[in-house]
């Protein structure tokens, strides 16, 4: 029987985790993070991964890092014959791959060479991607550049945030890691080099990338909001009482009203919230104020009067 390390940290890595572990392969170990604070009260929290694990009766490992002489250790005690990586976010190196008679493969959240990178899924929907996909591939010295196993597409719907996207894509995975883990096992895999003429990159994300500019069409501000939710989460500043606000938008959605000036608020008639954008306009459907709880515009908006005619920055 194959025995597997599973490498992976987020809740996105479950599904194929709970499917490997239901397939009957033997998992030896799961090799995540080390527990972190969370939450608002920044309570140490293990990650998705190692409380899943301990409820599977996984044993878990959780190394500062993976060169580590005692990971390296351990690693080669569970003699192991593949490596499964799924959203583990570090850098598996080749002196472990090495090890393994089958090597490592990794559950990319794109269609491979597109959107190579840490943030495949916000990207595709911040450029306004019509569809995406997972692929299956061999890990390898470079990042997500290693063979193809395995591809599926999956349709990008018109609403749909990076949150709700990745897990679609992510449940998607899980069905086609299993089906390259099979072929694997009775050896018909069969791996094609990726074409460097096609890659497009999907960097990291950092807080500052969340800021909306309004001089944008509002279909471009839509698909940002969209793809930098749930974080770094879209913002912009509420020229409020004298003083700049922080204003997080969580969802949105392109209107047909005509404001005719970029980050120019107007309150509807019949209690919309929308903001004028470079062509078109956007209504907000979900906000918050800094300090303040998430909620609805048409909460937000009996609580601040007066918001026509403001700008947002």
């Amino acid at each position: 029987m194959m025995r597997i390390v599973f490498f992976g940290s987020p809740e996105f890595c479950l599904p194929s985790l709970e499917a490997l572990s239901q397939s009957g392969r033997e998992i030896a170990a799961v090799v995540t993070r080390p527990d972190r604070p969370a939450g608002r009260g920044r309570k140490v929290t293990a990650p998705p991964a190692a409380r899943r694990a301990g409820e599977l009766g996984i044993p878990v490992w959780q190394p500062d890092s993976l060169s580590q002489p005692d990971f390296l250790a351990r690693f080669q005690t569970w003699r192991c014959d593949l490596l499964v990586s799924v959203a583990f976010g570090q850098f598996i190196p080749s002196s472990l791959l090495k090890r393994l008679p089958l090597g490592g493969i990794n559950l990319h959240p794109s269609l491979l060479p597109r959107y190579r990178g840490a943030a495949p899924v916000a990207w595709a929907l911040i450029r306004g991607e019509k569809e995406t996909g997972v692929t299956v591939h061999y890990l390898s010295p470079r990042v997500d550049a290693g063979p193809v196993l395995a591809a599926a597409r999956v349709e990008i719907e018109a609403e749909v945030d990076r949150l709700a996207l990745s897990r679609r894509l992510f449940s998607r995975g899980a069905e086609l890691l299993l089906e390259v883990v099979a072929e694997l096992e009775e050896g018909t895999a069969r791996a094609r080099p990726q074409d460097e003429s096609l890659v497009t990159r999907a960097p990291r994300l950092r807080k500052e990338d969340g800021r909306l500019d309004w001089s944008r069409p509002a279909e471009e501000l839509h698909n940002m909001i969209r793809g930098l939710n749930p974080w770094p989460g879209a913002f912009g500043y509420l020229n409020w009482r004298a003083k700049a606000s922080l204003l997080k938008i969580f969802e949105a959605r392109p209107a047909e009203d005509e404001i005719g000036e970029a980050g120019k608020i107007e309150v509807t008639a019949d209690g919309r919230m929308l903001i004028g954008a470079g062509e078109g306009a956007l209504e907000i459907i979900t906000l918050q104020l800094a300090g303040k709880k998430v909620t609805s515009a048409r909460e937000f908006l009996k609580g601040h009067q007066g918001l026509s005619g403001l700008l947002i920055s």
